[in-house]
C-alpha cells in the first residue's frame, strides 16, 4: 500500500510538472501568432506571391519586389483612407469629402501610371496584366478576410 501511494504521488508530481512546462511553451507561440506583420513585410510577401504565381526568374522577381514595394510605399504616403461617416452632414461637407476622394483617386492613378512605366522596363504587357489581376484577387481575399468576424477560442 505504501508503494502504491508513493507511486501515485510521484505520478501526480510528474503530471503537474509536465502540465506547467507545456503551458509555458505554448504561451509565447500564441502571442507570436497574434502579432501582425508590418505593411512593408506584407507588401513584400504579396509581391513574392505574385512573382511565384507568374513564375518570374530570380532577377525579375528581385526587380519586381523592389518596384512593387516602392509603389505601395508611395500609395501609403498619400495618407490613410477615409471611411464614409454614417452621420448626417451638410451639403458642403459632403462635397468636400467627395472632392478629397477625387484628389486621392487621381494621385493613386498617377502613381499607378508611374509604376506601369517601371514595370514595362522588365515585364511584358501580358505579365503586367497578370500582375494587376493577381493583385486584384489578393485585395479581394484580404478585404473578405477583414470583414469576417473574429472567432473566439
Amino acid at each position: 500500500m505504501k508503494h502504491l501511494i508513493r507511486f501515485f504521488a510521484i505520478a501526480a508530481m510528474m503530471i503537474a510538472t509536465c502540465a506547467t512546462t507545456f503551458a509555458q511553451q505554448s504561451t509565447p507561440q500564441r502571442s507570436s501568432q497574434k502579432q501582425r506583420i508590418s505593411r512593408e513585410q506584407l507588401a513584400e510577401v504579396q509581391a513574392r506571391h505574385i512573382a511565384k504565381e507568374l513564375a518570374f526568374s530570380d532577377a525579375v522577381t528581385d526587380k519586381f519586389v523592389t518596384t512593387y514595394c516602392n509603389c505601395q510605399k508611395d500609395i501609403w504616403g498619400l495618407g490613410p483612407r477615409q471611411r464614409p461617416s454614417r452621420q448626417a452632414q451638410s451639403e458642403q461637407e459632403n462635397e468636400e469629402r467627395i472632392q478629397q476622394r477625387f484628389a486621392i483617386s487621381e494621385n493613386i492613378l498617377s502613381i499607378r501610371k508611374k509604376y506601369y512605366k517601371e514595370y514595362s522596363k522588365f515585364l511584358t504587357q501580358a505579365q503586367i496584366e497578370k500582375v494587376y489581376e493577381q493583385e486584384r484577387k489578393m485585395m479581394k481575399r484580404l478585404a473578405k478576410r477583414g470583414h469576417r468576424k473574429p472567432t473566439r477560442r
